[in-house]
């Protein structure tokens, strides 16, 4: 069975659109329940499946044929699963009811658009940096990714990584001035 489904995949690598079909056929189930498993939403585990699958489209290299492609998509699932939950934990998602109710009684219009430019502020600041430590500063604060994950994407060591953010955190104090509090 595992070569079946390898089989598959080669022939969609070789340019056979309908391969990935019959990948998705054979698949999309399984990897839906597995991820529903962690995320206990049927939704949230259809779009988390959907994303594994297009990391195959995206990412066709980082699937070597060393182990069968169910156990590759299933390890992508469970790697997708932990960190949509460790985002919705530090960022849970509220009803858009509840986060205006929420607005409305914990912050004046004046703290709003104070937030709002700061926020501007500090994206335009990041802007500025080079682009290597603009990559840093996205994928360790917005991302959430470790410097271990970050140096691994950026192809560094995790030396590079922190001195990257180091040299950025310096530059960004910088630009935006003391006032600013930058992790």
């Amino acid at each position: 069975m595992a070569e079946l489904d390898n089989d598959a995949y080669r022939r969609y690598l070789d340019g056979e659109e309908s391969a990935f079909a019959e990948l998705i056929a054979q698949f999309r189930a399984p990897i839906t329940f597995f991820i529903r498993r962690y995320v206990r939403n049927p939704e949230t585990a259809e779009d988390l499946a959907a994303d594994v699958f297009m990391d195959l489209v995206v990412h066709p290299h980082r699937y070597r044929f060393d182990t069968s492609l169910k156990t590759y998509l299933l390890i992508v699932a469970r790697s997708r699963a932990l960190d949509y939950l460790r985002r919705e934990k530090r960022h849970p998602i509220l009803p858009l009811e509840d986060v205006d109710d929420m607005l409305a009684e914990d912050r004046s219009l004046e703290e709003t658009v104070l937030l709002r430019d700061r926020s501007r502020m500090l994206h335009e600041a990041i802007a500025k940096l080079p682009k290597e430590q603009q990559i840093a500063v996205h994928l360790v604060y917005f991302e959430d990714r470790s410097y271990a994950d970050t140096a691994r994407i950026m192809k560094k060591s995790v030396k590079q990584v922190d001195n990257l953010l180091y040299r950025a955190k310096l530059t960004l104090k910088d630009i935006i001035g003391e006032g600013g509090a930058i992790g």
